[in-house]
């Protein structure tokens, strides 16, 4: 029997699994499935730019992985029996089951709407494919003068403000912001988002609190409301809430608790990546949900598995962060230098250099995604104990290092 390497969900963390662990270890050795609900891969940082009407390239995974002998399983999974090692899922044949070895949960993150009354029924979301494309669709119905209000002041707040307000000079748009306009940035980034927002004639409501949504705008905690015939939500994402139910250990905010190669401490035949994932940084601080963090995080768990297959050596490599692109419309962005454990550098550069410069990151990323291994390697047999052939895998018991 060949060992099942299973992994859920195709974003950029979970294709890059796949596809690295196809190419680091032998096909008859091992049947690596990649399951997701969808056909094709999506570009999760761009969907602000599908919402404001602009048209992405269309990748079929079954494209990306081709040559690399991943099954790709398309199907909805319904929930994770860490016990007995089963996927309960949903396709187009209906109902069915999945066996694993070991598991890869990368399932990703969603809208998390912190129980404000109304998100759900009012506002629209670009944390999703459906919900880009519902919001394009109502965007292009604004007759001029109509009044976008985006709540949340996030990267994705800002993206998603400043995509609209470009390719929809006609409309009014604001954003709601709990804290300062990006006040993580340093002075320079500060700056420049503010200088690109004047540009672009974004209002901005700044220690704004909304504590409703309407159909006509949104109540705010100082008894104040701002009028809207569309409001975008973008004030965070959260776990589905299938992690929790697995029995895995979960933090707080219902992420997967794992060590530094991104295996759970709770169960070690699952690991975790992507925003599903709760990884401590380089000095101890999480890694923060994002494409930065899940790319990284899935070579770890990918290189961590195959060592540990194979009785080769575990990765080592401490996780960190270089930077944040952030895209103000097509032509500006602001690339803010931070310190390794996310802290912003006094450097901000931005402009049109700034702009190229991020969408270089973007496809980038989805290049990571489809091409897991920048370099060569050879194929590593795996290591067998000495139950009978193809029951179990020898697991090297090398102490987690730190990510």
């Amino acid at each position: 029997m060949k060992h099942r390497l299973v992994i859920l969900g195709a974003g950029y963390a979970g294709a890059a699994v796949a596809g690295r662990l196809a190419r680091r270890l032998h096909a008859d050795e091992v049947d690596v499935t990649l399951v997701n609900a969808e056909p094709d891969f999506v570009e999760r940082v761009r969907l602000h730019q599908v919402a404001s009407g602009q048209e992405l390239r269309h990748r079929p995974l079954r494209d990306m992985l081709a040559g690399t002998g991943v099954t790709l399983r398309v199907a909805r999974v319904t929930a994770v029996d860490v016990d007995i090692k089963t996927i309960a899922l949903t396709g187009a044949d209906g109902a069915d089951e999945l066996g694993y070895d070991t598991l890869v949960y990368a399932l990703g993150s969603s809208l998390d709407d912190h129980g404000v009354p109304g998100v759900a029924e009012h506002a629209h979301e670009v944390a999703s494919r459906p919900g880009a494309l519902r919001l394009r669709e109502r965007l292009g119905q604004l007759a001029p003068g109509g009044r976008v209000v985006v709540v949340g002041g996030g990267l994705t707040g800002i993206e998603a403000a400043s995509e609209i307000a470009e390719s929809h000079e006609d409309l009014e748009v604001a954003i709601a912001v709990r804290g300062g306009l990006g006040d993580w940035l340093s002075p320079a980034g500060q700056r420049h988002l503010r200088s690109a927002f004047g540009r672009l004639g974004i209002t901005v409501h700044e220690h704004t609190d909304v504590e409703q949504v309407g159909a006509t705008g949104v109540l705010t905690g100082d008894d104040g409301a701002l009028p809207a015939d569309v409001t975008v939500w973008t004030a965070g994402f959260a776990v589905h809430p299938i992690a929790a139910a697995t029995g895995l250990e979960v933090s707080a905010r219902g992420q997967i608790v794992v060590d530094g190669t991104m295996r759970s401490v709770s169960h070690p035949d699952v690991y975790a990546v992507g925003d599903a994932a709760l990884a401590d940084g380089p000095l101890g601080t999480p890694l923060r949900m994002s494409c930065a963090s899940g790319v990284p995080m899935a070579w770890q768990a990918a290189d961590s598995i195959a060592a540990r297959l194979t009785g080769g050596k575990l990765p080592s490599t401490p996780l960190g962060y270089v930077h944040q692109c952030i895209s103000l419309g097509r032509r500006d962005a602001v690339i803010q230098l931070v310190t390794a454990d996310d802290r912003a550098k006094p450097a901000a550069p931005g402009g049109r250099l700034a702009a190229g410069y991020k969408e270089l990151i973007c496809k980038g990323a989805v290049y990571m995604a489809a091409h897991p291994l920048p370099y060569p390697v050879r194929r590593r047999r795996v290591v067998r104990s000495s139950a009978p052939a193809g029951v179990r895998v020898k697991s090297a018991e090398v102490p987690a290092t730190k990510g």
